[in-house]
């Protein structure tokens, strides 16, 4: 009789997991679909119609039936081909409880055809241990040790006759088989079959991860071993499957990117490396608006990693920045592709070739250390911060079971980060919270510990982020495509969200010019301060500004220290003297400075120099204090820097100096004066005699003018008349002398102030052009919106 002739098929489709993933025996990836061996069969020999393999293509699995499934392997057993054999010893393997590979093969001298294969255990033989390998490299994660030298195995060779005949068996193995709830787990037997791709397709577009997915496909299959394959499998097909869509779509870019720059030379955009070889590159653009907006508001850049995350189809990373409103406002947009730290240092020089070369003051980026070496390379002199509210969340990622065991755990901890108001109490209160919740050795904390420097507000404030608080989350930080790109867009469709998020941000931007420009804002005191600010700030930032300006009310500011140029002041509420936040004041120069750091941190004062400010008489606002970016004059070409109300403004301030000047130059005079009887009699004389010099000044005030800024006395003025007045022919006597002078001097000061009133006059036209200017600006955005509304 002639010996039975078993075929079978099998097909992986590329469900199988990578080599780093597992086991040694990477090359084989086989599975047999447990499902299909209750199916009926028309014959015992089964047909052969794709040819497939251990690892092999996207073909059916063909297998016998009843008892042709406990057939145990032996010598003289024949098959139609190589693959069929490696099919019933992969099946038999699975009942069994063990996972096979390929070990070794032999060629005919003929024509180089296998004439001889060697199927194994995939714990046959021992590692490899290449010492040229890997002495000159350390092994980061090295993988554990799954060869065991097992002698089981299966040999075939092929006949005269074209078939395969068994031609060896070793049954017994030296290790432990697997039971049969976790067959699924072997590398040879883990294969995602079609229906499962399909499902997997459905849930990754819209937008689920790995996990989400394997949870439904337990629920679908009624348990993990029925599924087939575990949660790497998984993964990896995803990660194979974005990666074949995103060479398509990123033909699709550079076709854009492409066409935006033919309409536009100023649109910018490049390829890291060769563009024709572009398909698995990176690639950055930026539009005009965007590299004009940087020159702007570029100070302080947020580059948003967030849609490399898993739950999003796009490694898309845009930069970002504030307006003159407080919105986000765009600065270039990446795809990443390869997210390697060179990858980033090309797109970090690349951005900034597009902004032409000037770096911000600040950056923010996601918790990561790749791309903070980057950052530290292209941008040294740039104060890099870690996204506070990306590590907060994380933190509920990686401290789960810290959250569900101590519900007071969050807040505590965000109290402990957003509080302090100095490094010491922050130490101090990290450190106690770490030991009242038992956390010292946590190692995710450690690692976020370590990097405090570049994500705890305490130790960001002398650092410009233009945010307005920093225990709350701005509308600025929010991602710029919020609302937009979500986690079920595809490439396909991010060209026009894109567009629509650029144009809706756009509109925004507009409103809120308008509201600015159009509108007044209800002031809430009598401070010329107040007046002045509502004339320079936009709504929203003028609406900051007064909430700190109100709040100095609640505010008392005593002198607690003076070493002669500068003061230092307390300033706390009532009865709360242990809450006090000292501000040095710079008399001469206008200046000061807070302990809170508010406007190094946001570039508006704080409540606590406006309450010293109020206690020393300085009535308007300094212009250093004035930052341009926080302006309804933000984007304007022309400098408007003095108004016609800079006339009263520039009064009050030089009134302001002088005053605070003496005051403060008295306060040492009496100081002094009073220490002993002597001194005392000195300086009253002095004063006396002072009393009697100033009230003379005043009196012949008129008779001192200012000429081309210097102060002419009698005798200047004697010599300047003889010189131009001279008539030799009639001398002039003294009185008509000085009477001419006044004349002339009355006549200069007429002139100098019509020349004052024509300055304020052309600096208001100017003012009145440039306003102009803006509202033609705002309506034709307005037009331009309502004909596309109407298309």
């Amino acid at each position: 009789m002639d010996p039975e002739v078993l075929e079978f098929d099998i097909g992986l489709g590329g469900g199988g997991s990578s080599a780093r993933d597992g086991d040694d025996d990477a090359n084989i990836g086989l599975d047999v679909d447990e499902d299909m061996a209750d199916s009926p069969a028309p014959s015992i020999l089964a047909s052969n119609s794709n040819g497939g393999g251990f690892g092999g293509g996207g073909s059916e699995i063909y297998l016998p039936e009843g008892d042709q499934m406990d057939l145990e392997p032996y010598e003289g057993m024949e098959f139609e081909s190589e693959e069929a054999a490696k099919a019933f010893y992969n099946s038999y393997a699975r009942r069994v409880g063990f996972s096979t590979r390929v070990s070794s093969s032999r060629r005919s001298r003929r024509d180089g055809a296998i004439i001889q294969r060697q199927f194994v255990c995939a714990k046959e033989g021992f590692r490899n241990l290449n010492e040229k390998r890997t002495k000159d490299r350390e092994i980061k994660r090295p993988r554990t040790i799954t060869r065991v030298g097992c002698k089981a195995s299966l040999s075939v060779k092929m006949q005269d006759s074209g078939k395969w005949v068994v031609s060896g068996f070793v049954r017994e193995h030296n290790h432990e088989l697997v039971p049969p709830d976790q067959v699924h787990c072997l590398r040879s037997h883990r294969q995602i079959s079609g229906p499962a791709k399909t499902l997997i397709d459905t849930l990754q577009a819209a937008g689920m991860g790995p996990r989400r997915i394997m949870s439904a496909l337990i629920k679908e299959y009624g348990g993990i071993s029925k599924v087939g394959f575990t949660e790497v499998d998984c993964r990896n097909y995803m990660r194979n499957n974005r990666q074949r869509s995103l060479e398509g779509d990123i033909q699709l870019l550079l076709d854009y990117l492409r066409q935006m720059q033919a309409e536009n030379p100023n649109f910018f955009y490049a390829v890291q490396g060769d563009e024709d070889q572009a398909l698995m590159s990176n690639v950055f653009w930026a539009d005009p608006k965007s590299r004009m907006n940087y020159t702007y508001f570029g100070d302080t850049v947020t580059f948003d990693t967030t849609y490399r995350s898993n739950r999003y189809r796009l490694p898309f990373a845009p930069f970002t920045g504030v307006n003159h409103h407080g919105q986000p406002v765009l600065f270039g947009c990446a795809f990443l592709i390869n997210e390697s730290e060179a990858s980033f240092i090309w797109l970090f020089k690349t951005w900034l070739i597009a902004m032409s070369g000037r770096p911000p003051v600040s950056i923010t980026t996601d918790h990561d250390a790749v791309i903070r070496s980057a950052v530290m390379q292209v941008f040294p002199e740039t104060r890099h911060r870690f996204c506070k509210w990306h590590i907060f969340k994380k933190c509920q990622e990686k401290l789960s079971q810290v959250f569900l065991k101590h519900p007071t755990f969050e807040a505590d901890f965000h109290k402990c980060v957003n509080l302090p108001e100095s490094i010491e109490e922050f130490e101090s209160c990290w450190l106690s919270l770490v030991d009242r919740y038992e956390l010292r050795d946590h190692e995710w904390l450690q690692i976020i510990y370590n990097d405090r420097r570049q994500w705890v507000p305490v130790y960001l404030r002398d650092t410009f982020f233009a945010e307005m608080s920093i225990t709350q989350r701005s509308d600025s930080m929010n991602s710029y495509f919020d609302g937009f790109v979500n986690a079920s867009t595809n490439l396909n469709q991010f060209f026009k969200l894109y567009e629509k998020a650029l144009e809706s941000r756009n509109e925004k931007e507009v409103k809120a010019d308008y509201g600015t420009m159009n509108t007044s804002p209800a002031l809430k005191t009598p401070s010329p301060m107040e007046k002045q600010a509502s004339e320079l700030y936009t709504r929203k930032l003028f609406a900051r500004f007064q909430e700190e300006l109100v709040g100095t009310l609640t505010f008392m500011a005593s002198k607690s220290d003076d070493d002669g140029d500068i003061i230092t002041y307390q300033v706390a509420k009532f009865g709360e003297d242990h809450k006090a936040y000292y501000v040095k004041f710079n008399v001469l120069e206008m200046k000061a400075t807070c302990s809170c750091q508010m406007f190094e941190f946001s570039g508006l004062l704080c409540r606590h120099v406006l309450a010293v400010f109020r206690v020393t008489n300085v009535l308007t606002l300094p212009s250093h204090y004035i930052l341009k970016r926080w302006t309804r004059n933000a984007k304007s070409s022309v400098i408007l820097e003095e108004r016609a109300s800079d006339v009263y403004t520039n009064y009050l301030e030089s009134h302001t100096v002088r005053y605070n000047t003496l005051r403060h130059e008295a306060f040492k005079f009496v100081e002094e004066g009073s220490k002993s009887l002597n001194t005392y009699n000195v300086a009253l004389g002095a004063l006396q005699e002072a009393v009697k010099r100033v009230a003379l000044a005043a009196k012949n005030e008129g008779r001192t003018r200012m000429v081309n800024g210097r102060v002419m006395g009698d005798s200047a003025r004697d010599r300047a008349n003889s010189i131009k007045h001279r008539v030799p022919s009639q001398p002039l006597s003294e009185d008509d002398m000085d009477k001419k002078i006044r004349e002339l001097t009355n006549e200069l000061e007429f002139a100098n102030r019509k020349c004052e009133v024509y300055r304020a006059n052309l600096l208001s036209v100017l003012k009145d052009i440039e306003d102009h200017k803006l509202q033609l600006s705002i309506k034709v955005q307005n037009i331009k919106i309502s004909m596309k509304d109407g298309l």
